[in-house]
């Protein structure tokens, strides 16, 4: 546990620095104040603490240690981009890390064959070619479709693997193949020919909501109870923002600055990305980290201030130009994910002392991943029958690790 916790700790300093950064860019007191990390806030979120922590869940299900480089370099890129170091030096250890990543997809390809594995390859692919547009002088600004595409490919391809246990078609994950591929080439073409490639990706954007709202398992589980409700909530909510996300592009074009700008990026790395994040957690990090981490219906707080903060902050702050609510709203997003993280890291403590009870954890074993594939097709075979407790938990792929 220890070796691997080793490899988060960066990326806790990443999410730190980049909430940190949020907090300036709004115009409100933070703790660290630096001329460096504002400009830096969305490629420190992006690779630096969401990057590394995909990286390691990766490399934990490559099983060869030559699969930590990725992890190890994103975080030591977040750590140097954070810090006085020349901010070339971050540059290039981000960049070298994502390439890391890409390699990774490579041996995972081989050996499963899986269209989900090509999917998240594809996200790779752009975070590096992000992360090399950075390294030679593009604005940030401008790779907003690159780190988006990164973390939505990501998660479309994690959540194929849970969905194709319930015997999806072939011509339904071909679409899935190639909506992919849709936003890999409208993210490129937002470069190139920006009028043509925004609405582009807009439209795949809401093409793939459209999809993963259709097909997931979490449109039956959310009449669950427990785990697998707050899993499904969390994962519907963020689908939510990310056709917000996508209906923008469409709507306003290749926005780079102003209030459509500030809507767009939030709906997709906060409303989204951080609900994902939200709802995988609690079964992602037990198999990474080989430690207990318990649902607790408390857990539900964070994810419903989040969205609340986020609609205050674009309904109201964004839509009116109001800047108070922009700031209020994001204070409170700032609130909503360190009370998550404090709550989680919490439960963990509590469940690693030896009184505590083992019925009320949720260990995540070796037989995590054929417990939630024998409980999704028991979804699959009985739709009307919604009450397994792990449906919509996510791809359990890092059990393998030894």
């Amino acid at each position: 546990m220890m070796r691997r916790l080793i490899f988060l700790i960066p990326a806790g300093v990443a999410l730190l620095a980049g909430l940190d950064a949020g907090l300036l860019l709004l115009g409100l007191p933070a703790p660290v104040t630096t001329a460096q990390l504002p400009d830096a806030h969305g490629m420190v979120m992006v690779l630096g603490f969401v990057g590394t922590v995909i990286a390691l869940e990766r490399a934990v299900a490559l099983r060869r240690r030559a699969g930590f480089a990725a992890p190890a370099l994103l975080g030591v890129g977040g750590l140097l981009v954070t810090s006085a170091a020349p901010l070339r030096l971050g540059q290039v250890a981000l960049t070298a890390g994502a390439g890391a990543l890409v390699l990774v997809y490579v041996p995972l390809w081989r050996r499963q064959r899986d269209d989900s594995v090509l999917i998240q390859a594809f996200g790779a692919v752009l975070a590096t070619g992000g992360a090399m547009l950075w390294l030679g002088g593009m604005p940030v600004a401008r790779l907003l479709p690159w780190l988006a595409g990164f973390v939505v490919l990501t998660i479309a391809g994690e959540r194929l693997e849970l969905s194709r246990v319930t015997l999806l078609a072939t011509s339904t994950v071909r679409q899935l193949i190639g909506l992919a591929a849709t936003i890999t080439f409208g993210t490129v073409l937002t470069l190139l020919w920006p009028v043509a490639g925004y609405p582009l990706l807009g439209l795949s954007l809401l093409s793939l909501v459209g999809w993963l709202m259709v097909h997931d398992v979490a449109r039956r589980t959310i009449r669950a109870n427990g785990l697998s409700r707050f899993m499904a909530g969390c994962l519907l909510s963020g689908y939510v923002w990310l056709a917000i996300a996508g209906a923008i592009w469409v709507l306003a074009d290749g926005v780079t600055e102003g209030p459509a700008y500030d809507a767009v990026i939030h709906a997709v790395f906060l409303g989204f990305t951080m609900s994902m994040i939200m709802a995988h957690a609690p079964v992602i990090l037990p198999a990474v980290l080989r430690c207990r981490l318990p649902y607790h219906p408390v857990m539900i707080a964070p994810p419903v201030l989040l969205h609340a903060s986020l609609i205050l902050r674009l309904a109201v702050g964004d839509a009116r130009a109001l800047d108070v609510a922009r700031q209020i709203g994001g204070a409170l997003n700032v609130v909503a994910l360190l009370g998550f993280a404090a709550i989680t890291a919490g439960s963990a403590i509590r469940a690693s002392r030896p009184h505590h009870s083992a019925a009320t954890t949720n260990t995540a074993g070796i037989n995590a991943k054929a417990n939630t594939i024998a409980k999704a097709n028991t979804i699959a075979s009985n739709a009307n029958n919604v009450s397994a407790p792990a449906a919509s938990a996510p791809p359990m792929r890092t059990v393998d690790a030894p």
